[in-house]
């Protein structure tokens, strides 16, 4: 195991593989995977530079026969994901889940744009489908994530002269741990300002709005699957296209995404393109309404290449797609571009069938019923989120098979 999710869901998963006999090896590059990882456990302290052949040394004396981590872009696991490669190991990454909020993904090599899911509408079309996937609810789990990064920064900022080599894929200071405290209190400050929001929007302005869910300012999905520089330069491009080409009855609606809501605020850069483009009561921008009220009453979404896509096209909207997304699908999503789309959403038809087609695939092979911050109640395993590995036909021809028969082995 190398970098787990902030919190203790890899300490927990490997007592349950050492528990079904599996030996079980954990490198820790900071003092937040320390915190949650302190015992059984060896610590990376050299430099970057050094850590491919001390990676190398530990799959060799070790005998390593699969390597699992959390995010496949950061630096230190797109090393490992190089030499894992050379020496034919298997490779589990695990991701936030596709499918929000009940699942965490789990994938053979890579995730989102990494991912080797297929991407044309024919393959799903022809696909064999067994069985339903079985689904329990996971409940609320923000504050779970706001404590474990609180104490995952803190450890840290704490422990980097220990540290000192390691380097982050975003910033690992002290001050990180006030971002999220801020969230806090910016949650209740933007809950009091856009009080009645929400029932303008499901309203008088039902299906008369476009809905652009935003991203976190650092996710990866941003910096490696997009061209785009910024959450700034994605809003400025939707903006002006919004501006030029969509009905003059319509309005934009822009939603900050919930953990970037301590980081950033778009409040000034809004208000500025508003009065640019003279769109002041056109545009408006959101925090904590209910997202599956807004999807049901948008004419249309946009993205990058968010999750909250499959939950759009879920409620059948016509979703554009303005990143890499594997649900990027035609007969999916609107193939044209972003400038036409505002006028030829009326037109367009989600195919429901492919789409749940797709979907039920994409459970089957890539998604995880739990969360990575909160226990499911009454599980029988210590991560506490459910290996359905009862679809035998089906696991044969995703390519989570070979974790699916491992884990079922072991009597998870």
């Amino acid at each position: 195991m190398l970098q787990g999710p902030m919190g203790p869901f890899f300490w927990r998963f490997a007592r349950d593989l050492e528990k079904a006999g599996a030996q079980v090896h954990k490198i820790n590059f900071n003092g937040g995977d320390l915190l949650f990882y302190p015992w059984r456990s060896t610590s990376y302290r050299g430099s970057f530079d050094d850590w491919p052949a001390f990676f190398e040394k530990i799959i060799v004396d070790k005998k390593i026969d699969m390597v699992l981590l959390f995010g496949d872009c950061r630096p230190v696991h797109r090393v490992a994901h190089t030499i894992a490669s050379r020496y034919n190991l298997e490779i589990g990454v695990f991701e936030e889940g596709y499918v929000r909020p009940d699942y965490i993904t789990l994938e053979l090599s890579g995730t989102n744009g990494h991912s080797k899911i297929p991407r044309t509408a024919d393959f799903y079309r022809d696909v064999q489908l067994h069985g339903n996937p079985s689904e329990k609810h996971v409940g609320k789990t923000y504050w779970y994530m706001v404590l474990w990064a609180i104490l995952y920064y803190l450890a840290s900022a704490l422990l980097w002269p220990v540290f000192r080599g390691y380097r982050h894929h975003r910033p690992l200071t002290l001050t990180e741990m006030f971002p999220w405290i801020r969230s806090g209190w910016r949650k209740l400050y933007f809950r009091e300002k856009e009080r009645g929001i929400e029932e303008r929007l499901t309203g008088n302005l039902s299906g008369n709005y476009f809905l652009v869910p935003l991203q976190v300012h650092n996710d990866s999905q941003l910096q490696v699957h997009s061209g785009f520089d910024s959450i700034k330069d994605f809003i400025e491009k939707v903006v002006y296209s919004f501006q030029k080409y969509a009905p003059s009855e319509t309005v934009l609606v822009i939603k900050h995404h919930p953990l970037d809501r301590g980081y950033f605020d778009y409040t000034r850069l809004l208000k500025w393109l508003a009065a640019e483009y003279a769109l002041q009561n056109r545009i408006f921008y959101i925090h904590d309404q209910h997202l599956p009220a807004l999807l049901e009453h948008a004419r249309g979404v946009v993205v990058i290449n968010s999750t909250v896509g499959l939950s759009a096209l879920d409620h059948n909207k016509p979703l554009k797609v303005c990143g890499s997304a594997l649900y990027d699908i035609q007969g999916i999503t609107f193939q044209g571009g972003l400038d036409e789309f505002w006028k030829e959403t009326p037109e367009f038809l989600v195919d429901r069938g492919l789409f749940e087609r797709f979907r039920r695939y994409l459970i089957t092979q890539t998604q995880l019923n739990g969360s990575f911050y909160k226990k499911l109640s009454r599980s029988d395993n210590a991560a506490g989120i459910v290996w359905d590995c009862r679809n035998k036909q089906q696991a044969a021809e995703n390519h989570l098979f070979i974790q699916a028969k491992k884990i079922e082995q072991m009597g998870l």
